[in-house]
């Protein structure tokens, strides 16, 4: 992760709104689980010059890092938008990967064409636990197609998904992250000191924090 990219990335996000920060009103994702933090990185393909910033940098990334692959790969389904300017970019075939087999029709995990052997680059949106994308590594290597790695446009950077994705032996390059956002916010004053100090505890233990007592 290059400094000057992720300080960049991260303040374009909290610009247009894509990450919002309430740590004395705290979110409550699908999981369950209380946060300070909200994502929303789709919002910037409503914003063409940070779109395409993003797009030059994922690009930049996959060539710097893992060369040509034969395919680029999106998660569903929030980074379907962004593998798809990626693989155009590239001159590349892209595919997306379903989070469950489609239920009607040839019931597909993946959609589009891939073949065994094939190399892959999976492209995602944002990493919180790593389960999602992780479904996505399984369903290619199951069809024969061989991963290079995974590129995302942030993550929480949670000690749990990066256990997890440590252990499917994936190499995973993220364009931006949660300590940088964290930093940028407290020297912007977007954030004070204290609540500063709540957001970096909570990422420490996401599932067990309650929120501002």
């Amino acid at each position: 992760m290059k400094e000057y990219t992720a300080s960049k990335i991260a303040e374009f996000l909290l610009q247009i709104k894509a990450i919002k920060l309430q740590p004395d009103e705290p979110f409550t994702w699908v999981s369950g689980w209380k946060s300070p933090i909200y994502c929303d990185n789709r919002i910037a393909l409503s914003h063409p010059k940070i779109r395409t910033y993003i797009r030059q940098e994922l690009v930049k990334t996959i060539e710097e890092k893992f060369g040509r692959p034969d395919i680029i790969a999106g998660v569903a389904t929030a980074a379907i938008a962004q593998g798809v300017l990626v693989a155009e970019a590239m001159g590349l075939p892209f595919v997306y990967v379903r989070p469950s087999p489609k239920e009607h029709g040839r019931k597909n995990l993946i959609e589009g064409e891939v073949h065994p052997s094939q190399s892959a680059v999976v492209i995602e949106d944002l990493i919180s636990t790593g389960k999602s994308s992780l479904l996505a590594v399984d369903a290619l290597r199951e069809s024969k197609v061989i991963v290079k790695g995974m590129v995302s446009i942030f993550t929480y950077g949670f000690p749990i998904a990066s256990e997890m994705i440590q252990k499917a032996g994936i190499t995973y390059y993220p364009l931006t992250d949660y300590p940088t956002l964290i930093q940028l916010a407290a020297e912007k004053q977007i954030i004070s000191s204290d609540q500063q100090e709540i957001l970096l505890k909570w990422q420490t233990d996401p599932a067990g924090w309650k929120g501002v007592l």
